[in-house]
């Protein structure tokens, strides 16, 4: 078969539709696992404002331009770039690049996610019933080292996936959005209400909404840059893919703007709950990866219906897992789809073995079961090292390429069109195209040569 063959694409039912699938990629683990505990080894207040600062000036954009790319395209990433620019070979390269951050990114996030089903089985046998908060956090110790329960429960999150992308886009990812995005914002505002009634509230807003620049560090500038990135899902062709099904009648820019507003909202409120809990019970903010499993099970231990509550919570915590796996796997799979000739189904089940195989490691990474020396040699474990490669610099790399490429490569008039297809907003076309063109590349390589000690 010839693996460039046109066949008939796929299109969102509606914009609603659209607007959930990409903000639940979009909020998902980046805000509520992520953003937490990166946010507290930072500093908090300053990596907040920066981070706030690069979604409004690199974030969105740049998600407006993934949306322009994939929508005038009606391709994935190594194709779209390849038909933009007239078939280079240079730029299907940026293509590969995002296809292998997805890739190493779904691998170390399933991994994740399979810890949030683990909790939502624990909280349902009250695993925190009668322990000190002290206990409750060394679980997840437990846990992480656990190397044969971080596998099973990685291949059940992987074939969760499974089951909603081989349905396609409407039947699967579009219909699952529209129920699990609402949901998680509910229950965040609900137990963000909790947390507001504790001791450690003031100190929390004041950690988080208050900045410190002694505090920030060129790795937390960094940092930010990838937080940005990573919370809207951009610099890996994810929303490029998810823009590829858009009909030329929907409106880019207010789209980028909902979706942004929604993600900073949900990093915010997801930071707000958490940090209260650190600060009552004295822990340190800089928790790292575990730092959401070992501080909301404390919050729960507190309130009445322990069971409910936290049970519930780390099932829409999976769904939230899902709603951003679920683009991250459609993003392979579709590439898979445009490159091989393959279809659907078989795309879905060798995405998925690709997943599981590289996904090992990630799992077996705290109990040292499986490359035991490579802390000592890299200076972290395997699954930080995939996490800090990717959102470090493989994201923020890929976003500079994709700018460049947009503000440098392509047609000016077709991108401006493009942009203002379906919209009220046609003057925000020349704007959004001088940040992509010069203000957002000089930014990003500025930050880029600092974490590289090339400037000071």
């Amino acid at each position: 078969m010839n693996p460039i063959k046109e066949r008939m694409r796929e299109h969102w039912g509606s914009r609603i539709g659209f607007i959930m699938a990409s903000a639940g990629s979009a909020i998902g683990l980046g805000s509520l696992w992520r953003f937490p505990y990166i946010a507290g080894e930072n500093g908090g207040g300053a990596f907040v404002l920066l981070y706030l600062l690069f979604t409004l000036i690199i974030g969105l954009p740049l998600f407006m331009t993934e949306l322009v790319i994939g929508r005038h395209s009606q391709k994935s990433a190594v194709l779209a770039y390849s038909k933009l620019s007239k078939k280079s070979m240079n730029w299907r390269l940026l293509g590969y690049l995002n296809i292998i951050t997805v890739f190493i990114t779904l691998s170390f996030y399933s991994v994740v996610s399979g810890w949030c089903l683990n909790y939502a089985l624990m909280s349902l046998t009250q695993f925190s019933l009668g322990k000190t908060p002290q206990a409750i956090r060394a679980i997840f110790d437990l846990v992480a080292q656990s190397s044969d329960i971080n596998i099973f429960w990685l291949i059940l999150f992987i074939l969760l996936n499974v089951g909603v992308v081989y349905s396609g886009i409407r039947k699967g990812i579009e219909y699952w959005s529209r129920i699990l995005t609402p949901a998680l914002f509910l229950l965040l505002l609900v137990l963000l209400g909790y947390s507001a009634t504790l001791q450690g509230f003031s100190k929390a807003v004041q950690f988080i909404l208050f900045p410190d620049f002694s505090k920030l560090s060129p790795q937390g500038v960094l940092n930010a840059l990838g937080m940005a990135l990573f919370t809207l899902s951009v610099g890996m062709g994810i929303i490029l893919t998810y823009g590829s099904y858009l009909k030329e009648e929907e409106d880019i820019p207010k789209t980028g703007f909902i979706v942004a507003i929604m993600t900073v909202l949900v990093s915010l409120l997801a930071a707000l709950m958490i940090f209260p809990v650190v600060f009552t019970f004295h822990f340190n903010p800089e928790g790292g990866p575990g730092l959401v499993f070992q501080t909301l099970p404390i919050l729960f231990a507190k309130l009445p219906g322990t069971l409910v509550l936290s049970t519930l919570f780390f099932i829409l915590l999976v769904f939230a897992a899902l709603t951003s796996s679920i683009s991250l796997f459609e993003m392979l799979v579709s590439n898979l789809m445009e490159l091989k000739g393959w279809s659907r189904h078989k795309s879905v089940i060798a995405t998925a073995f690709g997943i599981l195989l590289f996904g090992v490691p990630c799992a077996l990474s705290s109990s040292g079961a499986l490359f035991p020396k490579w802390q000592a040699i890299y200076g972290k474990n395997f699954f930080d090292t995939m996490n800090y490669v990717t959102g470090s610099w493989m994201m923020p790399i890929a976003a500079l390429f994709t700018t460049l490429f947009l503000g440098w490569f392509v047609d000016k008039t077709l991108a401006l069109n493009e942009f203002s297809k379906g919209t009220a907003y046609t003057k925000l076309s020349h704007p959004w195209l001088f940040l992509v063109k010069w203000i957002i590349p000089a930014i990003i390589i500025l930050i880029i040569l600092q974490e590289a000690k090339i400037i000071m």
